[in-house]
């Protein structure tokens, strides 16, 4: 039989119907802390509770198109950062079917996501602190409180993103997405401090930094400052 007289023949409702989705994790840094941004689930299933937001991957649409439509359309931003994370198809994952979620993760400046959060573009959202110590993690909302288990297995999903996150760091420039183009040294050590859920030596944090030559003068001074401004740098055009 030819592949044209199979396909002619071939039945898919032979097999169970499958969904496919794209969620997203978006993260940022603020207030020296990792956040993440949920968004308030209105609807069963799961529904007032929070969130990664996601959507079903379109039958004639591409993986990264879906991830790249959530980003632009429903949350109107522009990622510096947008990396495939990893396909989760727990069996029981999904109350309404079998839905396989193929993760991704984005990094922003805390101004972009914070002004998406205050001015309401996603409905009623939050950006909740993550602490990833050991074996667990814990989702804070912004007031304090630690958040209900979240909804199908995004925790599993924020915690895959945070290790791929701190895996990324020494070795890659994802520091820099989660920065203004211009920054402090103190700003850059803050950045890494969030993300490894520590904090690090000053001196030897600015050694490394420096001898790494992944960043460089500006030649300007922050403004605006009650003390004595500190220097600004920026990403190398070598790096």
């Amino acid at each position: 039989m030819s592949e044209a007289d199979f396909l002619k023949t071939y039945d898919p409702t032979d097999f169970p119907p499958v969904a496919v989705t794209v969620d997203l994790v978006l993260m940022t840094v603020l207030d020296r802390r990792l956040r993440v941004l949920l968004q308030f689930r209105e609807s069963a299933p799961f529904a007032e509770s929070f969130g990664l937001p996601g959507t079903f991957v379109g039958i004639d649409e591409d993986l990264a198109d879906t991830a790249a439509r959530v980003v632009r359309e429903e949350l109107v931003l522009e990622p510096q950062f947008l990396e495939q994370l990893r396909t989760f198809g727990a069996p029981a994952r999904d109350p309404r079917m079998r839905v396989v979620s193929v993760a991704y993760f984005a990094l922003l400046p805390c101004a972009r996501l914070q002004h998406l959060v205050d001015d309401d573009y996603v409905g009623p959202a939050t950006l909740a602190t993550v602490e990833r110590q050991q074996d667990t993690i814990r989702i804070i909302h912004h007031d304090g409180c630690e958040l209900e288990p979240l909804p199908f297995d995004h925790e599993e999903i924020v915690t895959v993103a945070v290790d791929r996150l701190r895996a990324k760091l020494d070795w890659s420039d994802v520091a820099f997405s989660l920065l203004p183009e211009e920054f402090t040294l103190r700003q850059l050590q803050e950045v890494h401090e969030a993300i490894r859920g520590e904090q690090l030596s000053k001196p030897p944090f600015r050694k490394r930094m420096l001898d790494s030559k992944r960043i460089e003068p500006t030649g300007r001074r922050e403004s605006g400052c009650a003390f004595r401004p500190a220097e600004l740098y920026r990403r190398s055009a070598r790096a």
